[in-house]
């Protein structure tokens, strides 16, 4: 009896002093894992400020998965002529704290790719908030971009 007592004390002793395991957090990343349609887009060059509402007269989705991105953008307009508006691109990121840092590999304004371009963003509910500097010196880029997307369901 007196050996069982001393094995059940030695267990429970061992037991509370084992480390504590911890569970790993989720990739902060996850969150951002999705299909997102952009609402707005805001251009600072200077002093010139351009707001573009991705609502009226073209549409933009970015597609993010685990390890990387693209976006793709079209007008509205259902002409073939060469008004008609299309822009793709996309390449793999990477996400440190609220930093989100896009490698763009493949463009259709092939001067934008082997770029990286860093942002700020923030997540609450459903919006998707961007906020960095894109610059290409060699093609004279350098403004402050801002979007505002919305998760698809």
């Amino acid at each position: 009896m007196k050996k069982l007592a001393l094995v059940t004390v030695s267990l429970i002793v061992s037991a509370a002093c084992a480390p504590e395991k911890k569970q790993n957090p989720a990739p902060v990343k996850t969150s951002i894992i999705g299909t997102w349609k952009l609402i707005t887009g805001i251009t600072i060059k200077d002093n010139d400020t351009i707001i573009t509402d991705y609502t009226k007269d073209q549409e933009m989705i970015k597609i993010i998965n685990e390890t990387h991105f693209a976006f793709l953008r079209h007008d509205k307009n259902t002409s073939n002529d060469s008004t008609a508006v299309f822009a793709a691109g996309g390449g793999p990121y990477t996400i440190e704290d609220n930093i989100y840092t896009e490698y763009l590999e493949y463009c259709n304004y092939r001067a934008w790719e082997n770029n990286s371009f860093s942002f700020e963003y923030s997540i609450h509910n459903d919006t998707l908030t961007t906020i960095g500097v894109e610059k290409i010196d060699k093609i004279g880029v350098n403004h402050i971009n801002m979007e505002k997307l919305v998760r698809l369901k």
